[in-house]
Order: structure tokens, then sequence, then C-alpha cells
């Protein structure tokens, strides 16, 4: 079996969850202080950069962070072109943690239209597909965000998400899609009923080998995308977080058989940069395990 298939059947079959170690730019300085690096212990962008490298290869290389637990990471254009002791980083987590590699690839979001934010331009996406695929990458992650029920907007959204997808798919990568619902929207239902539906018609003219993963929030009807896994052109149906904490998060996750986390801050939740190897790997091991178990539930 080659890489790429061992790979493709973890993701499809594999007990466990996807790690989102992807923080970008804007979000990097609060996922620092968060975890007890603020801006005063880094100067300009590099440092940060590094002091962001540094927790996630501490994470990547903690105990727990294998594919007993973890089917994939996604990783931050930077984590992918770095190292963790000497060897790339896609290279450790397949090679030593058995641990597939994603790659985030969206360059942000436009301001707010119509409820929602589309994802801005990309226009180097065909070469960082290429460095991507070089690179050992599986698939990539895009993300936008949707506000309110304003149908023409999620339309917008969906629509080029799959765009975006089809290239990936193209590249022989697999796409995560994701079109996030904002956890605090005062139509989050509506926003969630017209997403699916959205997401059935864009699944609906795929070609048999444009094989996507969906990254949707957490719903309010559970079960509501459950149905979206069984179709032949999804490969898996993720969660995100999106703000709750690791607790809530992993409950509403139970109630969501179908679907597996994707988690990012629940996943850090109580970690700090202070703590021993040991303290940090016990922290670590539990988050792990709470969203490993919410996963499998």
């Amino acid at each position: 079996m080659s890489t790429t298939d061992a790979q493709r059947t973890q993701m499809a079959t594999g007990n466990g969850f996807v790690a989102a170690l992807d923080q970008s730019g804007g979000s990097t300085p609060k996922a620092l202080s968060l975890y007890g690096v603020e801006p005063s212990d880094y100067s300009g962008d590099a440092e940060m950069f590094q002091a962001m490298h540094d927790m996630r290869a501490r994470i990547i290389l903690a105990d727990d962070f294998t594919s007993d637990k973890v089917l994939g990471a996604i990783l931050f254009e930077r984590t992918m072109d770095d190292t963790i002791n000497g060897k790339p980083v896609a290279d450790v987590l397949w090679n030593d943690r058995g641990v597939v590699p994603f790659l985030k690839i969206d360059k942000g979001l436009e301001d707010e239209a119509n409820g929602v934010q589309l994802l801005k331009p990309m226009p180097d996406l065909d070469a960082l597909l290429k460095r991507a695929k070089a690179a050992g990458i599986f698939g990539t992650k895009e993300r936008s965000v949707i506000q309110s029920a304003n149908a023409y907007g999620i339309r917008e959204v969906v629509a080029q998400q799959f765009e975006v997808a089809k290239a990936v798919c193209a590249a022989g990568l697999v796409p995560i899609i994701e079109p996030e619902v904002n956890i605090h929207s005062d139509s989050k239902t509506d926003c969630e009923d017209i997403l699916k539906t959205e997401l059935e018609n864009q699944l609906a003219l795929l070609g048999p080998d444009q094989i996507v993963m969906l990254k949707l929030t957490l719903p309010e009807k559970a079960g509501l995308y459950d149905d979206l896994a069984d179709l032949p052109n999804v490969l898996r149906v993720v969660a995100l977080s999106g703000g709750y904490s690791t607790d809530d998060a992993s409950a509403r996750l139970s109630k969501n058989r179908k679907m597996i986390a994707s988690f990012s801050r629940a996943l850090t939740e109580g970690l700090n940069v202070k703590m021993t190897d040991a303290e940090f790997n016990a922290a670590l091991g539990a988050n792990i395990d709470k969203i490993y178990k919410a996963s499998v539930a």
C-alpha cells in the first residue's frame, strides 16, 4: 500500500481526531498568550513564529500525540517549511508519530458582506499545492466564516470553497472544506440548515475522483451532518470547536456520531510554557483523551 493510500485509509476509517495546529499570523499572539508567552517575551514576527513553532513541536513530540488517538494534524505553512530536530515536520508527523499531515492554505478572510466572510484571494495556490505535495502533505484546509443566515452569502461561501477544493483535488491532495458557522450567531440554527443544503448541492456535482473532507461547526441539531458522512465523495466529516471549551465541545461532539473532532483551542487548553515536560504531557494527554473519547463515542 502506498503512503497516500495508507493515509487515506487512516483518515477514512481510523478511530481518533484531527489536531488543528494551524494558527496563523492574526491568531498567533492570542494562542501564545494562552500558552503563557506574552508579546513582551518576543520581539518581531520572527521571534513570535519561533515561539509558536516551539509550542507546536512540543505538542507533536508529546507522549500521547500519536496515531493511537490523533489521526491527522493541520499545519501552518511556516510549520510545513520548518523542521523538528532537523527533520521536516510532515516527515516527523507521518514517519515518527503515524499522524497524517494537512496544510492550511487560505490567506485569511475578507471583510463581512452578505452575512459571511469569504476567502481572500490565493494567487499562488498552484505553486503552494505543488510544494505541499512534494513535502509529503496529504491534504489541505481553507476556512471561511458564516455570521448570519443570509442564503445568498452562504451559497457564495460554499461555491468558493468547492472551487478551491477542485484545484486541491487536481493537485493530488484531499481538501478539508471549512465553512465555519460562528457559534455566537443569533441565527446559528438557520445558518446550519442553509449550509447543509448548499453542501449537498455542491457535493452532488463532484466527480468520482474528487474526494473531500468537511470541517463544520458543531451543530445545534445533533446529527445534522451525519448523512453527509455517508456520501461517496466525503472521506470524513470533522468538527471545529469554534471557541467552545474542551468539555463543552466534547459533550456536543459525542451527540454527533459521524463527526470526529478537529479542535485547536480545546486541544491546547490549560497548557503552559512553564510546565515541566511531565506536567505538559499529562495536561495534553488529558485533553487528547477527552477529545478522542468524544470522537469515538
